[in-house]
């Protein structure tokens, strides 16, 4: 049986190769593709050539473990499937259930029983595309573990961005701030949002005059979604007196000059990386891995985020999405492969 599966050959370069897939072994499944969604900052990184060389693609993904990122390799790790066959070990009653799974862009593939995630019936399969980004959204605000009443800034509304955002929106903090310099992503924030004051927190760092329109003298926690390292700098502009900045993009080999010297020192800033791998220590007697995915699941049963999927592409059309994604990414949210097309 051949599968086609996305491989990243150079910057920018991509190919559609196909391979012969062996019967699942013991306590394997075969897996049909019904979706997968592009991760659009990291693998726009995959894309732009700018992945550390240094690092596995993924270590914690067991699809990538011990692969590096040298070219070409395959990649992705957001796909929605229905198992279609089963191996020795694995009860065939589970034929036809849906899944999500870790895995790279590809039309079938196999996979050990125990890494997947097998998907709740009331979940859409569009929407199970966002089981990652759930769980890095639900990751994110644990690291933030924010405090009521604080004023809290979201950096970057791209996919997790809006997550976080609608996470945040459930909490009722009145002193929520949505910052991005491309307008459509703060409209698409905070589209739908019956609260005229939620309604006037989109801000655009190119505005004249934006900082007026936060706290003074600072927001208590700012989460950093955009993927550009300078945006840093604006989180500790913007950060009150001993604020959180929580880091969530991953900038791979993208660097800038961070100013250490004036209100990050002055101010007594903390700069904290999360990353939805693991569980931070402070949080490991109260969170695992297991119950920050139920946590996961349940907000997108709740949320019903397919309402970010703003193009869908066969695998063949690669190309264009991620042209669209590099060149354009003002047009588009979330971008997925159907592979019913």
């Amino acid at each position: 049986m051949k599968a086609k599966q996305l491989w990243f050959v150079a910057p920018q370069a991509l190919e559609i190769r196909e391979h012969e897939l062996e019967s699942p072994g013991q306590g394997e499944v075969l897996v049909r593709s019904l979706y997968s969604g592009i991760s659009a900052g990291t693998e726009l990184l995959a894309y732009r050539g700018l992945l550390p060389a240094d690092m596995q693609l993924d270590a914690n993904i067991s699809a990538m473990k011990g692969k590096g990122t040298e070219y070409p390799f395959p990649y992705g790790y957001a796909c929605v499937g229905e198992i279609i066959e089963t191996g020795p070990g694995v009860n065939a009653d589970l034929i036809g259930r849906k899944i999500f799974a870790f895995q790279p862009h590809a039309s079938m593939f196999t996979a050990r029983q125990d890494e997947l995630i097998f998907l709740p019936e009331q979940m859409s399969d569009l929407d199970a595309v966002f089981v990652a980004n759930m769980e890095t959204a639900c990751s994110l605000l644990i690291d933030a573990d924010p405090a009521p009443g604080e004023s809290i800034a979201v950096l970057g509304l791209g996919v997790v961005g809006q997550l976080v955002s609608r996470l945040l929106f459930e909490l009722d903090y009145e002193k929520l701030y949505l910052i991005d310099s491309i307008d459509q992503r703060t409209e698409f924030a905070l589209s739908g949002q019956l609260n005229e004051a939620i309604r006037n927190t989109g801000i655009n760092p190119n505005s004249s005059g934006w900082q007026n329109r936060l706290p003074q003298p600072g927001v208590d926690l700012i989460i950093e979604l955009s993927g550009n390292p300078e945006a840093l700098n604006t989180a500790i502009d913007i950060a009150a007196f001993a604020g959180r900045i929580i880091v969530g993009s991953w900038y791979g080999e993208k660097t800038a000059n961070i100013k250490l010297g004036g209100k990050f020192h002055r101010n007594r800033l903390k700069v904290i990386s999360s990353q939805v791998s693991t569980i931070s220590p402070e949080h490991e007697k109260t969170w695992t891995k297991k119950t920050r995915m139920d946590k996961a699941l349940e907000s997108i049963i709740r949320l019903k985020p397919h309402t970010l999927v703003t193009h869908q592409f066969s695998l063949e059309a690669a190309n264009k999405a991620y042209d669209l994604l590099d060149k354009h990414p003002e047009t588009a949210m979330q971008i997925v492969f159907n592979y019913e097309d």
